[in-house]
Order: structure tokens, then C-alpha cells, then sequence
């Protein structure tokens, strides 16, 4: 289905929706609350729901609408790696394309990122990190890279940004976030690339670990089920 029929912005609501993980793997989609939200009937909305199915959000059903998309452990980690090699290109492009202005600014976002990085405020450190990763990709002047990026990261964030974050892994993190902004002020584009494809790989090992660890519990879970019974 072609996206001109897509209104954009109610396309990027929808986004938002399962980015924020306002909805679990495997629930139906709430067509008739969703279109009471923003203000839409059933065809624009299931329009866009097929442009979603598309990206890999959701599954439609046939006569019965759509469910939220599950991700397997081997699926995470393939959209870990892609997104690793898409970040690594654009950081090493946007060491070459970035303007001062836009270095300006992704330093004071950088900074206030770590302040709530420091108070501890992971709402806060969530929104501006989601920030200076979209910002580096848009400096890269790649409207390909750019058109990608958002269509796979879309599918990323909603376990990137709802994993949980331990201080280990927050500090490693933010320590990362330092040596890439070094690297940008440097314009390394080889320092750049190697750091983000670390980072995006320390996520997604981290993430890979708490599913392995929920998926064993609820094995243990249900062989005690079956012992008990």
C-alpha cells in the first residue's frame, strides 16, 4: 500500500504509540480507542496500521485487525546488528557532514543528558539520547540513511528504550555517549563508527540477556506446573 494515502502525522503518532510500549507483544491494536485519540476513522487508520505491518510493528489478522509484533531473541539480535552497521555509517558520515551549529547543539544536549544521567532522572536521559542518536544520523546529509534509519529504529527503540538499566550498564553507556561526542568534535569518522556499533551491541547484549533470563523462568515456571500437577 502506497504511504500517499497515509496521512504522515497520524503515521508518526502511531509510531510513538508502540515506541512508548503503550501496548504489549501480541495485544490487539485498539482500532476504535485509537481512532477516538487522534481523531480519525477506521480507513485512515488501518491504512497506516498496513504501513506498520510493513516496518514490522504489527501483525494484521485477516477479518480481525492487528496485533502488536513479538520479537524473538534471534530477531533482536539481527535488528541489533543492522542497526549497529546503519549507526556505525552514519556516525563515520556525520563526522564528515556535521555543521558547528548542529555540534552546538548536540553538545548541550549531550550535557543535559548528563545531568539526568547524574540525578538519576531516566525519563529525562531516555528522551535526549533518543535525540542526539537522530540527530547524528540526520547530520549525515544521507536522506537513504535517514529514510532506513527511521523505518528500522522505530522497531529498536520500543525494546531499546523499555529494557531495563542497571547502573553498570547506564554508566558504560554514558561513558560512551562521552567518547562519541569526543569523537564528533575530533570529526573521527573510524572512532565514531567503532564506538556506536559497540554501544548498539552492549544493548542489544543486554537486552538478549533479560529475555534469556525471563524465557528460563518461565521454563522453570512451567516445569514446576506440570511436577505440582
Amino acid at each position: 500500500m502506497s504511504k500517499q494515502f497515509v496521512h504522515p502525522d497520524l503515521l508518526e503518532n502511531l509510531r510513538e504509540v508502540f515506541i512508548r510500549g503503550e501496548m504489549l507483544p501480541g495485544q490487539k491494536v485498539p482500532e476504535a480507542e485509537l481512532c477516538l485519540r487522534f481523531g480519525v476513522s477506521r480507513t485512515p487508520l488501518r491504512e497506516a496500521l498496513k504501513v506498520l505491518a510493513a516496518e514490522g510493528q504489527v501483525e494484521l489478522l485477516p477479518n480481525r485487525g492487528a496485533r502488536v509484533c513479538d520479537l524473538s531473541i534471534v530477531e533482536v539480535e539481527g535488528l541489533f546488528a543492522v542497526a549497529g552497521a546503519l549507526e556505525a555509517l552514519a556516525g563515520e558520515q556525520a563526522c564528515a557532514h556535521i555543521t558547528l551549529e548542529e555540534l552546538e547543539t548536540l553538545t548541550d544536549v549531550h550535557e543535559r543528558m548528563k545531568k539526568a544521567f547524574e540525578r538519576r532522572d531516566i525519563e529525562a536521559y531516555y528522551t535526549l539520547n533518543r535525540q542526539i542518536h537522530e540527530a547524528i544520523v540526520r547530520a549525515t546529509r544521507n536522506p537513504v540513511l535517514v529514510t532506513q534509519y527511521r523505518i528500522l529504529n522505530a522497531r529498536v527503540l520500543r525494546i531499546r528504550f523499555t529494557s531495563p538499566m542497571t547502573d553498570d550498564i547506564w554508566s558504560r553507556a554514558m561513558a560512551e555517549h562521552e567518547g562519541m561526542m569526543n569523537a564528533l568534535q575530533r570529526r573521527d569518522g573510524s572512532a565514531m563508527s567503532g564506538i556506536l556499533k559497540t554501544h548498539l551491541k552492549h544493548k542489544s547484549d543486554a537486552i538478549v540477556l533479560t529475555m534469556r533470563e525471563f524465557q528460563t523462568a518461565q521454563d522453570l515456571r512451567r516445569r514446576r506446573s506440570t511436577t505440582s500437577s
